[in-house]
């Protein structure tokens, strides 16, 4: 016989606490769900309403599975939970799928060929791994030349898994530069698994694939696991890669059990890290009886932002229609289109306007700068500074304290004054096999030969001959010697006997050196190359090589100052702005090639460039109040400026929706 207890009364009037699209899905009796909700919408008040409402319809805490993407999203859920239902809130089980994966995991990891107990790789240990495994394997090889870092193998191990896709496969089409290292690489990865089931340890990534595995083997577990889950709630599900949709679908398979997943696909901007939009896409058809939910009123912004946004987003082909409505009155003012004549008078205006809205009563903590790529900030990071403005990084270091902008500013340091021990060591750092006592020993006998050219030659501030003479008969360590010839080479490069190079020239010479330092080094190796471009652009005005390192070591200065000021301007890439929110937003460098990417735009990958479109409608929806969007028409002064047509996502918007601003 089937007891059934009734609803407990708890006094919540849901049609009066949300909004009639919110209170569709919180109530629906659908076994399989699909929510679109919108920027903006609610979407956290909707899934936390679901999720109580369940609670109090008798549902047992641990019979809800709920799974989000960062552990700050499920505790704000759950905490909002209790507070609405107080009623077992913290026996749900909710929490990312990382998080969950371990908790299943725990009880039946022994059914995979595990141990009780199992250890969890974190990024470093997964590096202190790979590193080992490099010597192991690759020894000879990262000996005579430059061999993937750690950290680039395990963004290529970890992409491939989170694609679907095999690390050949990957290693040829995100990591092409890597292709002569093919069969070392192999042999690495091989090791690496193997050392993982040696150490009974899993890394983040082996979580899911673990998980996956126990549900599509096991049938017991997967029976019971189904049978435990009456209601499974995914929040952001347009950002599931194959692995989490995998996993969604199988706990999600119980005769008994529903599924609800909530998300906008008009913000799937993370396809560079596994996610894949067509999840959310094709959810109807992989449940035909799914009930679809769209909520569509908007609670953060003005209606001119929103017609904007409405009108930028339409322009994709593929998506779920649905249009934004505002619940808040009219704003003061349009959307405003700014082109600017280069990259530093954009950069000028933003300051100033900044520096007239904080002195107008707007907090600094409301009021954002928002870019495609990190290295559009740099030329703001310096008015801001010049002109005494906080501001915080969310989107990585200060321009200046990135590493391979360091290792840039040494090689000219070094070039001004080769008594700079600070600059020489972070240069033959760089070198394959020297470490802390090798640099010691080249630095000793580097030292004692530029000091006693100097000592001879009392009217030079540098070294004027070519250096390949100068150090010719240097007793040069043996790990160094494979590099050392070359590296002279390139000192003698960057002062040619019959001209004087500007800064913007010496920078672009070391960029070119910095090559193969830079593959080997950084997964995303193209985008510091694209920092260093900027480099050139926006201090190409500087007089000197002595004036150019002045400036920026003013700058570096500047910077660690103002980061204890609590009332900051925020400046990020629109990736790491997703899910906030500010009164004020300014939009920069919204050239074509810049934004959409020119890699995306050479693609001729129509995919790609709709997903620009949506990272650029994330942009627009962050704004409450005051929405600036800036371009310059050209990007630097110097022999390598560009010419930056405005964004064909500008161009499409319709003129009446934005006041455009001569400067």
């Amino acid at each position: 016989m089937n007891y059934t207890l009734r609803p407990t009364a708890t006094g919540h009037d849901y049609a009066a606490e949300l909004n009639p699209e919110q209170y569709a899905a919180v109530t629906t009796d659908a076994r399989h769900a699909l929510v679109i909700a919108g920027a903006g919408s609610g979407k956290t008040r909707t899934l936390t309403y679901r999720v109580a409402r369940l609670l109090e319809c008798g549902v047992a805490p641990w019979r809800i599975l709920l799974l989000t993407f960062t552990n700050k999203a499920a505790r704000e859920m759950l905490e909002r939970v209790a507070a609405l239902a107080g009623m077992g809130a913290g026996q749900i089980w909710g929490g990312t799928f990382h998080s969950v994966a371990n908790r299943i995991l725990r009880l039946h990891a022994t059914r995979l060929g595990y141990q009780p107990g199992f250890t969890i790789l974190d990024g470093d240990d997964q590096r202190a791994l790979f590193r080992a495994l490099t010597k192991q394997f690759a020894g000879k090889t990262a000996k005579s030349e430059r061999f993937p870092k750690a950290e680039v193998l395990q963004g290529l191990h970890s992409l491939a898994i989170n694609t679907g896709r095999s690390w050949q496969l990957t290693l040829r089409t995100d990591y092409a530069q890597l292709d002569k290292h093919e069969e070392a690489i192999g042999k690495i990865f091989d090791a690496y698994h193997t050392r993982k089931m040696e150490s009974n340890a899993m890394d983040f990534d082996d979580l899911l694939t673990n998980l996956l595995k126990l549900l599509q083997e096991h049938e017991d577990i997967r029976a019971d696991l189904q049978g435990r889950f009456l209601h499974v709630l995914v929040d952001e599900y347009q950002d599931t890669n194959i692995l989490q949709a995998s996993i969604v679908g199988l706990l999600a398979g119980g005769q008994q059990t529903s599924l609800m997943v909530v998300g906008d696909d008009a913000q799937s901007i993370y396809s560079w890290r596994g996610a894949d939009v067509d999840h959310i896409f094709r959810f109807s058809d992989t449940y035909p009886d799914a009930e679809v939910f769209k909520i569509e009123t908007n609670y953060r912004s003005v209606p001119s932002i929103l017609e904007i946004s409405n009108a930028a987003i339409s322009n994709n082909t593929r998506q779920f229609a649905k249009v934004l409505r505002p619940a808040r009155d009219n704003g003061r003012m349009k959307p405003a289109v700014i082109p600017a004549p280069d990259n530093r008078t954009e950069a000028r205006f933003i300051a100033q306007r900044i520096d007239e809205l904080m002195a107008a009563g707007i907090a600094g903590k409301d009021i954002a700068v928002l870019y495609r790529a990190h290295f559009h900030s740099m030329d703001v990071q310096m008015e801001l500074t010049r002109n005494h403005i906080p501001y915080r990084i969310t989107s990585g270091l200060r321009f200046f304290e990135q590493a391979h902008i360091k290792d840039v500013v040494a090689w000219l340091r070094l070039l001004s004054n080769p008594r700079d021990e600070v600059a020489f060591r972070r240069i033959v750092s760089t070198f394959p096999r020297v470490g802390e006592a090798t640099a010691t020993k080249l630095w000793q006998a580097w030292y004692s030969v530029a000091d006693a050219w100097l000592t001879a030659h009392p009217d030079s501030a540098c070294i004027t001959a070519p250096h390949s003479e100068v150090f010719a008969k240097m007793t040069v360590p043996a790990a160094a010697r494979p590099h050392w010839g070359g590296f002279l080479a390139s000192m003698d490069a960057l002062h040619p006997a019959d001209q004087v190079l500007t800064p913007a020239e010496l920078v672009h010479k070391v960029q070119n050196f910095m090559d193969a330092h830079l593959r080997a080094s950084y997964e995303n190796y193209e985008e510091r190359l694209e920092d260093i471009s900027q480099l050139t652009r926006s201090l190409s005005d500087a007089a000197d090589l002595d004036a150019f390192l002045s400036q920026v070591a003013l700058l570096s200065e500047d910077d660690t100052q103002t980061e204890v000021d609590p009332d900051c301007v925020t400046l990020s890439t629109i990736h790491q702005a997703k899910g906030l929110e500010w009164k004020v937003v300014f939009v920069i460098f919204l050239g074509e090639g810049l934004f959409p990417h020119y890699r995306v735009i050479q693609s001729s990958d129509p995919v790609a460039v709709e997903e620009e479109l949506r990272l650029f409608y994330v942009a627009l929806t962050r704004a409450e109040d005051q929405l600036y969007l800036s371009y310059p028409r050209y990007n630097g002064h110097s022999y390598d400026s560009q010419f930056c047509p405005p964004s064909r996502f500008l161009t499409a918007l319709p003129p009446e929706l934005y006041e455009l601003w001569n400067l």
